[in-house]
């Protein structure tokens, strides 16, 4: 799947269909995994190899080996989006592994330096991102890509970043690709308090794309859960804008399936999970109730309690006790939990 127009036979296209039509449903929530781990770290980057038995780590994986991952998710084929690097998406296509498949292939079309977070010794994050861009947009063998930025509210280098981005939407339009824009949170001190971050956020987006006519626009947009407030606002502001969140750190999986709960119920279309994903103990059947939970089939606990089950089933040892996993360590998501 190489042409832009090949992406009317994925999910994808038929769920943004309906959402920008105004005819959402319970179903049509998009769930992307973000397997571009490559392009922000290096070894560390394919996650932890475990012994299912025993829940041992031993070493990270090699790269073939997350690429079997990957395989093994597109082949389940309940994601929406599967996001890699432009290697991986090469390999995956000169095998034909989407031939057959609903999930949408997107690459990393820039990766800037405060997504190098996987480094060994690196603090890239520690300092103003560069808008560093590897992926050579005529050569990457699938139609839609990520663009990354971030804000830190100061001028000179917001406006550097978004002249940047200018650049690449016209590299885009030539080579006839579609992107959708991710929006980070500052990365460094940017005289903001913890409440103003997701505000500042939507009047950066919201002032970003007034400059856009519809053929430059984003397909949709992916940006940080800073709560219901801020995440509302960005919703209702623009009902033709597609929202989606990013997943952030790890956490426990009550975090992961609370997270989905409170962005769906808010207005969020789309979720794009990347460590939650990578680092779990079984990736498909993560993906499974994660499903679930975005369909509103079960409450985040009991996905949490279904998910351990699963667990158990199939001999596979979990990273945490059930108790454990049901806490949620994600403050930003304390104050709008959806169950108790």
């Amino acid at each position: 799947m190489t042409k832009k127009n090949e992406y009317k036979k994925t999910r994808f296209f038929e769920k943004i269909s309906r959402i920008r039509a105004g005819d959402y449903k319970i179903g049509d929530f998009m769930i992307a995994d973000a397997k571009d781990v490559d392009v922000a770290g290096g070894v560390p980057s394919m996650g932890l190899r475990r012994d299912r038995e025993t829940g041992k780590s031993s070493g990270y994986r090699n790269r073939p080996e997350f690429l079997q991952q990957v395989r093994d998710l597109i082949k389940q084929d309940v994601l929406d989006i599967m996001l890699s690097s432009t290697a991986t998406i090469e390999q995956l296509a000169d095998e034909g592994a989407f031939e057959n498949s609903k999930i949408m292939p997107a690459f990393r079309g820039n990766e800037a330096t405060d997504a190098w977070v996987g480094i060994r010794g690196g603090r890239y994050r520690d300092f103003p991102p560069r808008p560093y861009r590897g992926a050579a947009l005529e050569f990457a063998r699938a139609p839609l890509c990520l663009y990354s930025l971030t804000y830190i509210n100061d001028a000179e280098h917001d406006a550097s970043s978004l002249e940047a981005y200018a650049r690449f939407r016209a590299d885009a339009r030539m080579n006839g690709k579609m992107h959708f824009l991710e929006v980070f949170n500052p990365n460094v001190e940017a005289g903001l308090s913890g409440d103003q971050v997701g505000f500042f956020i939507n009047d950066c987006v919201v002032r970003t794309l007034a400059s856009l006519t519809r053929q430059e626009k984003p397909e949709f947009l992916k940006v940080a859960y800073n709560g219901p407030g801020p995440l509302e606002e960005l919703v209702q502001h623009d009902p033709s804008m597609v929202v989606g969140i990013m997943g952030g750190g790890g956490g426990t999986h009550r975090d992961t399936f609370e997270l989905l709960a409170q962005a769906e119920r808010y207005g969020a279309r789309l979720a794009l999970f990347g460590r939650k994903i990578n680092g779990a103990e079984d990736q498909c059947l993560m993906i499974t109730w994660m499903r679930r939970v975005v369909d509103r089939e079960v409450n985040s606990i009991e996905a949490v309690r279904g998910y351990h089950a699963d667990l158990q089933r199939q001999g596979c040892v979990a990273d945490r006790s059930l108790e454990n996993d049901l806490q949620i360590t994600d403050s930003m998501l304390k104050d709008a939990v959806t169950e108790t």
